[in-house]
Parts: C-alpha cells; sequence; structure tokens
C-alpha cells in the first residue's frame, strides 16, 4: 500500500492536507515503552508551519492527539493511532488548481492517477501537511531509540548556495552535533546560517523559492544492522525519505563527491581504538558496507527542491478549455522548505532504524535485556 511503510514496524499516514484531520497508525511496536507526549509535542513545534519568516504563513497547532495503543503512559503493543486536526486551511486559496495544475506539483498527476476522485485542495494526501504525522511517528521512535543509545541529528548543509562548513564524519564533534534541535535555524556555524537566511528572504521578495541540502547524522548504531541487495540500510532508508514531498535525492556518506576518487583516497582504513572496538579512520562510506552498518556514525544527505508553490507568474494548462493559461498560485507557502524538512528527515531516520532494530532484535527481544 502507497501510503504505508516498514518491515516489522509498519506505519500507514492517512489524511489530507485540507480534511477535517490527518495522522498515523503504528503497528507491532514493542509494548510497554514510555509515550513522552510533551517531547513530541515539542519535536512538532519544530516542524509547524506559521513559526518564522522562513515558513508559510499557515498557522498550525499540530497538538496530538492519542486515539489508541497507548495506556497509562505506555505502548500496549497494539496498533497506536496517532491524529492531528487541521485547524487553519483556507481551501478557496486552491479552486483555481482544480482545473489549472500547479506545475512541479503532483496536481495533474494525481488527477490522471485517481481519476479525479482524490482530494485536491492544498495538495491533498500528497502535500506537505503528511509530514506532521511522520514526524509524530518519528517522535516516538526517537524516545525508544534514545532510551537504547541511538541519537539521530540533522543539519543545514547547504541553502541557496551557501554551505555550512564541514565536518570530519568519522570523528564527529558531538557536542556541536547535539546542539542542532535547540537552534532556530540548523547550522553548525551560526554566520553561514544567517547568510542562507538573507538567500531565503531575497528568494521571498521576489516571489520566488530556493532549494537545498540538509545532512543526518545517526550515533549510537551498532554494526550488523540491515541485509544485502535489497535490504541494506540505503535502500530501506531512501524508501522511506523520498516519501516525503520534495526530496529528489539521496546520498551516503561522501556521496558524489566519493564517485570522483580514486579508491585509494575513497576507501576507509580499518584499526582498532582504545576500547578494543573495529573502527574506520575515515567515513567515506557513511558507516554502512554491503548494506550494512559497520559501526560508525551513519550519515547521509538528502536533497530537497525548491518549494514549487511559488508566487510569480508560470505557465500551465487550462484542463477543461485544453488551453496553455498563465497561473498565479494563491495560499500561503515555505520560500524554502529544508529548515522544516529537516524535522520530517530526523523522523524518517528514526522510523527506519527502528524498524531495523525490530527486524535484528524483534518486539520481544526490544525490552528484553538486548545489548543494542
Amino acid at each position: 500500500m502507497a501510503s504505508s511503510w516498514g518491515e516489522q514496524l509498519r506505519i500507514t499516514l492517512f489524511g489530507e492536507s485540507h480534511g477535517s484531520a490527518i495522522g498515523v497508525v503504528m503497528d507491532h511496536l514493542p509494548p510497554g515503552e514510555q509515550v513522552d507526549l510533551a517531547m513530541m509535542q515539542s519535536f512538532l513545534s519544530r516542524r509547524a508551519p506559521g513559526r518564522s519568516p522562513w515558513s508559510t504563513k499557515r498557522r498550525e497547532g499540530d497538538a496530538v492527539s492519542i486515539l489508541s495503543g497507548v495506556y497509562q503512559g505506555k505502548t500496549t503493543g497494539t496498533p497506536l493511532c496517532l491524529v492531528i486536526e487541521n485547524k487553519d486551511a483556507r481551501s478557496s486559496d486552491y479552486e483555481q488548481e482544480i482545473k489549472v495544475p500547479r506545475p512541479s506539483h503532483a496536481d495533474f498527476t494525481g488527477l490522471v492517477r485517481f481519476q479525479g476522485a482524490a482530494d485536491p485542495r492544498g495538495g491533498g494526501h500528497f502535500s506537505g501537511r503528511l509530514t506532521a504525522p511522520l514526524c509524530a511517528a518519528g517522535a516516538l521512535c526517537l524516545q525508544m531509540l534514545k532510551r537504547k543509545g541511538v541519537e539521530v541529528y540533522c543539519r543545514i548543509v547547504e541553502l541557496g548556495g551557501v554551505s555550512d562548513v564541514e565536518v570530519d564524519t568519522a570523528d564527529l564533534d558531538i557536542h556541536r552535533i547535539k546542539s542542532l534541535p535547540d537552534k532556530e535555524f540548523p547550522v553548525l556555524d551560526d554566520a553561514k546560517g544567517q547568510e542562507m537566511i538573507r538567500a531565503v528572504e531575497e528568494a521571498r521578495s521576489r516571489g520566488d523559492s530556493i532549494g537545498g541540502i540538509a545532512q543526518c547524522f545517526v550515533v549510537g548504531l551498532p554494526s550488523g544492522l540491515g541485509d544485502p541487495i535489497f535490504g541494506g540500510v540505503e535502500s530501506r532508508l531512501a524508501s522511506l525519505l523520498y516519501g516525503i514531498p520534495a526530496v529528489k535525492a539521496v546520498s551516503f556518506g561522501a556521496g558524489f563527491a566519493g564517485c570522483r576518487r580514486f579508491g585509494s583516497e575513497n576507501n576507509d582504513p580499518f584499526y582498532i581504538d582504545e576500547d578494543g572496538k573495529v573502527r574506520t579512520r575515515t567515513n567515506h562510506d557513511g558507516g554502512i558496507n554491503g548494506g550494512i552498518t559497520n559501526g560508525m556514525p551513519l550519515v547521509f544527505q538528502v536533497g530537497i527542491k525548491p518549494t514549487p508553490s511559488i508566487a510569480m507568474p508560470q505557465h500551465s494548462v487550462n484542463l477543461k478549455t485544453m488551453q496553455e493559461e498563465t497561473l498565479v498560485i494563491q495560499g500561503r507557502h515555505d520560500p524554502a522548505i529544508v529548515p522544516r524538512a529537516i524535522v520530517a528527515i530526523e523522523a524518517a531516520a528514526a522510523i527506519a532504524i527502528t524498524d531495523l532494530l525490530l527486524v535484528a532484535f524483534g518486539v520481544q527481544g526490544w525490552g528484553g535485556g538486548s545489548s543494542v
């Protein structure tokens, strides 16, 4: 099913951008896991619209309600359902798009695929609004992972042609990395962040938008997670990351830069560290060999396209008259999706890693004192 994902942990997203509510069902969660609703709400607030100059002006509180699967503050092990009501939808902004599809949106393809039956308002089920329940599910997984010593952090590494500082992914400065979630603009070099903000503002003032690249770090993973060929960590992660609207590229480790090197430059030499563990001196493979984690930080990049909803006039076609037409998009939209997408990427990574751990150790093994 297109809106469901997972091998052991199964998630299903439901709802539309301008429907009454959106949500997620999580199946095969381990029982007895403490659910910190305040942490979940705080995590969602980082993604919520209308909180900064570089996001859409749509105001949504994204308050989460738990319909099932939690008893006395802990998971029951049965399907957990999280629901978020839509409070600030303005469907009148999208009346024109029903007959004149927006360029680089799913208006046209969704119309064809669902034969006109799908809700088109605000992008319907294709909308980035659906990343809110994804983040709710991810927030729960982040809580579970942290108790296992696994943490996920993400930053903006490039936006509007401005790049954040480079890091040694084999020897991460964990204190700096851990500061990212507390920042309004998640970069390591705040001066570079200010340059990025100016680039976003310049695009917004022209009625345009810009894209960028996020970089994610997963630390504390054991070696041996994943499977070869189609079950590899890269394959599993990428399949979930590409479910985030506007994601157009995913790379691991050095990515394309590694593809331009000699093997002698790109290989990660093994050594034994002071604790007697096998490590690599560089991390160009991003913590994965043969689709399986090697104990180094898992590092990947996500390319996010410019917001396709822009205020500038664009060429389209009128599907009623079958004539070309100029479209001026109404509504409230992000001049750059990247800052809010960071949170969705962290959530997707947490869900994927939780699924990998559950495949490796099982639902009962999760809480049974495993060595993860």
